[in-house]
């Protein structure tokens, strides 16, 4: 899914553009006890308590492509009766009106989800009359497509309030407040189907993880079925050893820096697009050869590349490259430099040693104090005079 086809889908968890149908969701203690469900018309709760709800669930569709948010495709062999999909499929289309299914749902979650203390499993069911859309993006809404019709669930700690002080308006006296339990927004959830060029595709569904560096793996090995891509923070990782690697001794920071530049600039022709920028194996030999990389370590590259990352496996930009600065970093100093600046950092030999250079264009401030950069000139040693 791409983030224009995500926004208009949380459009539709607001009051104005609301059609979900229903709401179900069971409550769970930290000893895996079901201790209360609920299942109602969404539309049938009271204006506070749906406000509560459209803020979890809008929750749940919020992050950043590829790292909190993860569009998953089912293997065909969970679309086989019994399977994962399947099961899901059967959910979506019972509109959450089949209990048994509902409960063999929330059995599934108390089975397979890690979690120390209390949560609350919610689950809703939405029937949205896509509407027609022109080639210059204008919605149509007397001419719809199709009614995409799809489940959201999410996963949200339930954790008890802090202590404290509170006042009391009635006795006019300040208090111990009452702790009681409070349902947090989500760790984990998931839409299925998903909203593939504005319509139903069974066959994906839309990951969320609000710790991207924490995806639940056998989780959503046993409740979806899909097999997970690399966490963001594996992405960068394998990235960065696939550059060491490849370079050896060869990699300087010249060569690092015309790396760095080559990835802005893509990411720059590429910031209209929908789908986010990746990085397939031949795409990142290219960045390599055209950064100043020998042609003999790039006869190297494909093996090093099948090993770290998986021949298929393709990395996202956003996950290996950092757009807000380019960072130089050694055991006592850390130099962070505007992205599109790195011309003004280089390496040089100075009597012998290895050097950090760093041209001074403009004011230098020290802890807040603005210091003028000290003018040699042989002169002032008083020679001549």
């Amino acid at each position: 899914m791409t983030k224009q086809e995500i926004s208009e889908i949380k459009k539709l968890l607001t009051p104005k553009n609301c059609s979900i149908t229903r709401i179900c969701g069971c409550y769970v203690d930290g000893e895996k006890n079901k201790k209360t469900e609920l299942k109602q018309a969404f539309l049938a709760l009271p204006e506070e308590e749906m406000f509560k709800y459209f803020e979890i669930l809008r929750k749940n569709l919020s992050g950043t492509l590829g790292k909190n948010l993860l569009t998953l495709e089912f293997p065909l062999s969970s679309e086989d009766e019994g399977g994962t999909q399947e099961f899901l499929l059967r959910l979506r289309d019972s509109r959450l009106k089949d209990d048994a299914l509902l409960e063999e749902y929330y059995d599934r979650i108390i089975a397979n989800y890690e979690y120390v203390g209390n949560y609350l499993i919610l689950l809703v069911h939405d029937a949205y009359d896509v509407p027609g859309r022109t080639t210059d993006g204008i919605d149509m809404e007397d001419a719809s497509d199709e009614v995409y019709e799809y489940i959201l669930s999410c996963i949200c700690p339930v954790e008890l309030s802090k202590p404290g002080l509170s006042y009391n308006a009635v006795e006019n006296t300040f208090q111990n407040r009452i702790r009681d339990w409070v349902v947090s927004l989500p760790e984990t959830g998931f839409l299925f189907p998903a909203f593939t060029d504005r319509s139903s595709d069974i066959h994906s569904a839309l990951y969320y993880s609000k710790d991207p560096e924490d995806l639940k793996e056998g989780f959503v090995d046993q409740l979806l079925g899909c097999p997970l891509p690399l966490s963001a923070g594996d992405q960068k990782e394998t990235f960065q050893a696939l550059v060491e690697e490849t370079l050896g001794e060869s990699c300087d920071l010249e060569v690092v820096k015309n790396i760095h530049d080559r990835l802005n600039a893509m990411a720059e022709e590429h910031k209209e697009e929908p789908e986010p920028l990746t990085l397939a194996k031949n795409e990142m030999k290219t960045i390599l050869a055209d950064s100043g990389v020998a042609n003999e370590k790039l006869e190297q590259f494909d093996r090093y590349y099948d090993e770290t990352a998986g021949e298929t496996t393709s990395l996202l930009a956003s996950n290996v490259m950092n757009t807000r600065s380019f960072e130089v970093k050694t055991p006592d100093v850390v130099i962070k430099i505007s992205p599109d600046r790195t011309d003004l950092i280089e390496t040089r030999n100075i009597n012998g040693r290895e050097c950090l250079v760093i041209a001074l264009d403009g004011g230098v401030v020290v802890n807040g104090i603005t210091v003028r950069p000290q003018h040699g000139d042989d002169s002032e040693d008083g020679e001549g005079e």
